[in-house]
Order: structure tokens, then C-alpha cells, then sequence
């Protein structure tokens, strides 16, 4: 059963809570397999014939809309009674194999549609009460996530031509997101390191930053949706993208060569900027938004997913995230597919099966790793209760 396998492994004996169940700890190794399979099976659809994410449009939404709402769904949603969380698992699970349909099967599109849904009425509500309004941005934005998800579904069996500009959409919003929860994985974790070994604080949050970069985005994302007003979102884009790197370069990174694994969530934000910036100049253009999608999708979603995934498994274990060994090679490999897939115009096919095979790799490795920390964790917690 899933509930089974999503077991708390940081809790034992008598202190544990046997009526929740840690999101993370199922939705993590799910989102990571998914991702390592999708996109080769897309390959083998779009040039081996088979059925199965066969169009550029319908791997976008799977990787988009089903691997991001996993990792969405593992970080935020925390401990679930053991039904609630087996059911949200099984629908994106039956979503899935609907992804991988090459017809519209109606009782898996409903069951996708009904994760993205139960999801939004999971999260939405929790931030509605939080005090700062930057913190209150996440509820409309996490449920326009999700509902954009869901008319993803019914664009593609009824209108396919609306399909690419919902991506495009998502990339944007999810590009906020993106922007907004990375710098509040990445401002405590550098702040806590300088000052543990300098005894100086780092920039930290930087907040008036942080509200500039949510006005930017949030009125790119609004205005990218009409192309007349295209060059006026890719104007601001490029703005944004350029306070992020500045962001970026005020944490510092030259001072945290002792820390692969803060460079590494370091070079997944700086990803952003650069997808930012390359999204920028194609709306400036007066094109759609296409040319950075991967520096989003592979480069900066797939660095620091992997690494927030990760150091939170690690955290859980009682472990500590700058012995992981494995972060620095994985900020490597989804670099280098991010770099193969965007040299794609010029490079041909070679870069795009190297691309694929990259970040395939990179997924399966953090699958490792998280079953790696999970059995960690689970010898972890078993210590109280044999040392009594």
C-alpha cells in the first residue's frame, strides 16, 4: 500500500505519529523516477513511433505539470494521514499513465485533473493566513499553478493549439515560484554557514529584492499573456533576470568554496536568471516565450529540485547536507543538460539524446540517494529505542 512506503523514518518507538505520513518522503522518490523516465520515453515517441508523449507540447506538460506538482506536493503539503496521502499518490500515479497515453483516456485526465485540484484545496488555504503579504503570494500562485494544470488537460484533447501557450504560462509562474521559495531555501542555509564558520552574517533574504523580483515576474507572468504586450513583459523579464543574478552575487559564492552543495542550489538560481534573461529576449522580439524554457525546466528546476529534495531527506536523517558528496556532480550533470539542450539549434540530435541522457542520469542518482537517506534516517531513528 502506499501509505506503507511513505513511513516517517524520522520518528521511533513511542514518539511516533502512526496517523501521518511525511509527503515528501513518497512524492520525493516518485518525482525523481518520473523525471528520469519521462524524457527518454519521449524520444522514443517523437522519433521511435510509439505513441506515448510523441509532441514537444505533451512531454512539456508531463515534466511541467507532473514532476513539478510532485515536488510541490512532497515540500509543502508535510505529514497526511496515511489514506489522505495514498489517495493524492494513486491520482497523480493514474495521471501519469494518461500522460503517457497517445489518446485523450478520459478516467486518467479526471484523475490528474482531481491531484491538481485536491492539491490547490491542499495548499491554498495554508498561506492565506500568513502575516507578511510575500508570504501570502504563494496561496494564488500555488492554485494558479494547479489550475493551470487542469486546463492544460481539457486544452488537450479539445483545443491542442492552446496547449503551448498554457506551458509558457506555467514556465512563467512557475519561474516566481522558483524565484520566491529558492531564496528561502538559499538565504538561511548560507546565512547559517558563514555564521557558524565566520561568525559574519551573509545578505540573508534581502526583502526589498525579493518584492521587486515578485512585482517584476508577477507583471510579466500577467502581461506575456497578450502578444501585443510581449515586448513590454520581455522588458521586465529581463529586468527581473538581471536582479536575480544580482541577488545571487550578493549571497556571495566565492566565500562558500567549502560548500558544493550551497554552489550547487547557487548555480540552480542562477539558472533562473539566465532563463529569464534568454525568455526575455524572445519576447522582445515579439516571439513566444520559448528559448529559455529549458534553461527553467532542466537547468534551474531540475538543480535545485534535486538539491532541495535531497537536503531535506538528508536533514530528516540527521545528516548534514555538505557531506552529500553526490550535490556537486548532480548541479554538473543538470547543467550540462540544460547547456546540450540549448546548444540544440546548432549541435543537432547529439545534444538532445546527451541532453536526455544527462539528465536522466542525474534523477536516477538522486533516487539513490534519497532510498540512501531514507535507510539513514530509518537506522537513525531506531537508536533510542535500542540504547533503552
Amino acid at each position: 500500500m502506499l501509505w506503507f512506503l511513505a513511513s516517517d523514518p524520522g520518528q521511533a518507538g513511542g514518539t511516533r505519529r502512526t496517523d501521518r505520513r511525511p509527503a515528501w518522503a513518497l512524492f520525493f522518490p516518485l518525482a525523481a523516477l518520473h523525471a528520469a523516465l519521462a524524457v527518454p520515453l519521449s524520444l522514443a515517441g517523437m522519433f521511435g513511433g510509439l505513441p506515448m508523449l510523441a509532441t514537444p507540447a505533451s512531454h512539456g506538460r508531463e515534466l511541467l505539470f507532473g514532476f513539478a506538482l510532485a515536488v510541490m506536493a512532497g515540500y509543502l503539503l508535510g505529514p497526511l494521514p496515511p489514506r489522505r496521502l495514498a489517495l493524492l499518490a494513486g491520482l497523480w500515479l493514474v495521471g501519469r499513465l494518461g500522460g503517457l497515453a497517445g489518446y485523450p483516456a478520459w478516467p486518467l485526465l479526471l484523475a490528474d485533473a482531481a491531484f491538481a485540484l485536491l492539491l490547490a484545496v491542499s495548499l491554498v488555504p495554508r498561506f492565506l493566513a500568513a502575516k507578511k503579504w510575500r508570504n501570502r503570494l504563494l496561496s494564488p500562485l500555488l492554485g494558479l499553478l494547479c489550475l493551470l494544470a487542469v486546463a492544460s488537460l481539457a486544452a488537450r484533447p479539445v483545443l491542442p493549439g492552446l496547449l503551448s501557450p498554457l506551458l509558457h504560462q506555467g514556465v512563467l509562474w512557475l519561474l516566481l515560484l522558483m524565484t520566491f521559495m529558492g531564496g528561502r531555501v538559499i538565504a538561511p542555509a548560507v546565512n547559517g554557514h558563514l555564521m557558524a564558520r565566520d561568525r559574519v552574517a551573509g545578505a540573508g533574504v534581502q526583502p526589498r529584492l525579493e518584492a521587486a523580483l515578485i512585482g517584476l515576474l508577477g507583471a510579466a507572468g500577467l502581461l506575456a499573456i497578450w502578444p501585443l504586450l510581449w515586448p513590454l513583459a520581455g522588458a521586465l523579464l529581463a529586468l527581473a533576470g538581471a536582479l536575480v543574478l544580482g541577488r545571487l552575487w550578493r549571497w556571495s559564492p566565492w566565500r562558500l568554496r567549502d560548500r558544493p552543495d550551497l554552489l550547487g542550489l547557487l548555480l540552480g538560481y542562477a539558472w533562473l536568471g539566465a532563463g529569464a534573461l534568454l525568455m526575455a529576449g524572445d519576447l522582445l522580439a515579439g516571439d513566444s516565450p520559448a528559448g529559455g524554457l529549458h534553461a527553467i525546466t532542466m537547468g534551474a528546476l531540475g538543480t535545485l529540485a534535486s538539491g532541495i529534495m535531497l537536503r531535506q531527506a538528508i536533514l530528516r536523517a540527521r545528516g548534514r547536507p555538505g557531506e552529500e558528496r553526490w550535490l556537486a556532480p548532480l548541479a554538473g550533470l543538470f547543467t550540462l543538460a540544460a547547456g546540450l539542450r540549448l546548444a540544440l539549434p546548432l549541435a543537432g540530435l547529439p545534444a538532445l539524446w546527451g541532453a536526455a541522457g544527462a539528465w536522466s542520469l542525474a534523477w536516477l542518482l538522486v533516487a539513490w540517494r534519497l532510498v540512501h537517506w531514507r535507510r539513514r534516517g530509518e537506522a537513525a531513528a531506531r537508536v533510542p529505542s535500542t540504547s533503552t
